[in-house]
């Protein structure tokens, strides 16, 4: 018996659309086939569909184009905004590395002949109750050429995105004011060094009294 060839897997959406339109206008009359099975109608209505699904797709696609343009314009404008907003900072900051790092943002390190100056981040962090409701004293051990620490207090649990600064101190310890009494706050130090800001040191955890 004589098999019917049609390479379907090769053929794209339209191909294939045009040729099952094609057979139906082969079949149509076609005194051979007198009751194709099935109806010729389904055929042309499977095509049909086929040709709109793949016309929403193509739509959805050139959408798709379009939005990543304005993406990619949006990103680039805010980049532009976070460096004017950067100089900004950086003008009024002078050689205050702790005025920067108040506004939210980081110092980058001094390289000198291609190699970044290691910084070590401070350790020994404790907590403990301070003398009045709400305060938390916080101590480490110094620094080597720390000039000030910066502070980070978060929420219980903390996250990556959690931690919001707290303060600036020329010590090696400081009082947090003003927390929330039974609620469990996390704090994290860093040192302010000639090349920049070290990493975090270890946090420490402890219920506001």
């Amino acid at each position: 018996m004589a098999k019917v060839k049609l390479n379907l897997r090769s053929l794209s959406p339209t191909e294939k659309t045009a040729k099952a339109r094609q057979i139906v206008a082969s079949l149509t009359g076609n005194p051979h086939f007198t009751t194709p099975h099935p109806p010729l109608t389904q055929i042309t209505t499977s095509a049909d569909a086929l040709d709109d699904a793949f016309a929403d797709v193509q739509t959805a696609k050139q959408t798709v184009l379009t939005k990543n343009s304005v993406l990619r314009d949006t990103n680039d404008t805010l980049d532009g905004h976070l460096r004017q907003l950067a100089a900004y900072i950086e003008s009024i900051s002078g050689d205050d590395q702790s005025k920067i790092l108040s506004a939210g943002v980081g110092v980058k390190n001094v390289v000198t002949s291609g190699i970044a100056t290691p910084l070590t981040a401070p350790t020994g962090l404790s907590a403990t109750e301070g003398d009045h409701d709400g305060e938390i004293d916080l101590n480490w051990d110094k620094a080597k050429n720390a000039k000030s620490y910066v502070v980070e207090r978060s929420v219980d649990p903390p996250t990556a995105t959690s931690w919001v600064y707290e303060t600036t101190s020329s010590k090696s310890s400081v009082t947090v004011i003003g927390l929330t009494s039974g609620t469990r706050y996390w704090f994290r130090v860093a040192a302010v060094v000639a090349a920049g800001q070290t990493g975090w040191s270890d946090p420490t955890t402890k219920i506001a009294p």
